[in-house]
C-alpha cells in the first residue's frame, strides 16, 4: 500500500461534548473537521480504511483521538497527499494558519498544537486542506 499524509475533512451535525481519551471531555461545535495524520507505516495510507470502520462501528477500538470523534460524524472527503517524507506536522500547521485547531487534538507525539482544525464553512475548511496539501510543491497531491 502506497504511504502518505492524509487529512479527513468531517461533518459534525450538532455540537457535542466527547470524551477524548488523555483530552478528557472536550466541546465540538457543529460544523466542519480536518484531521490531519500519517500513513507512512507499513499498512500506508490504508489507515483511512481503519478510521472508515471506526467512524461506521465495525472497529470499536479507540486508540487515537480521531477514533473517540468519527462515530459522531460523517465523512465529507480525504485529502491525501502519497509521500515518505515526514510532511504530516508541516501540513497540519498550515491548515492551522487558516482555520482554528481544537488545541491539543491529534499531536501527543509532536510538538504542534494540534491536528484538529474546525470551521463552520464547507468551501473554507477544503480550501485549506487543499492548499495544505499543495503548498511547496508537495509532491503528487490527490483528492480521493
Amino acid at each position: 500500500m502506497e504511504k502518505g499524509i492524509y487529512t479527513l475533512v468531517l461533518r459534525l451535525p450538532a455540537e457535542r461534548l466527547v470524551d477524548v481519551g488523555s483530552l478528557g471531555p472536550v466541546r465540538f461545535e457543529a460544523g466542519y473537521y480536518a484531521y490531519t495524520g500519517s500513513a507512512r507505516g507499513p499498512g500506508g495510507l490504508a489507515r483511512v480504511e481503519r478510521h472508515m470502520r471506526v467512524m461506521v462501528g465495525t472497529n470499536p477500538a479507540r486508540r487515537w483521538h480521531i477514533d473517540h470523534l468519527l462515530p459522531h460524524t460523517a465523512l465529507v472527503t480525504v485529502v491525501a497527499t502519497r509521500t515518505e517524507m515526514d510532511l504530516e506536522c508541516a501540513i497540519a500547521r498550515a491548515i492551522g494558519e487558516v482555520l482554528p485547531s481544537v488545541e491539543g487534538f491529534g499531536c501527543t507525539d509532536c510538538r504542534c498544537s494540534s491536528h484538529l482544525h474546525c470551521s463552520p464553512d464547507r468551501e473554507e475548511i477544503l480550501s485549506a486542506v487543499k492548499s495544505a496539501h499543495a503548498r511547496d510543491s508537495i509532491p503528487d497531491s490527490y483528492e480521493k
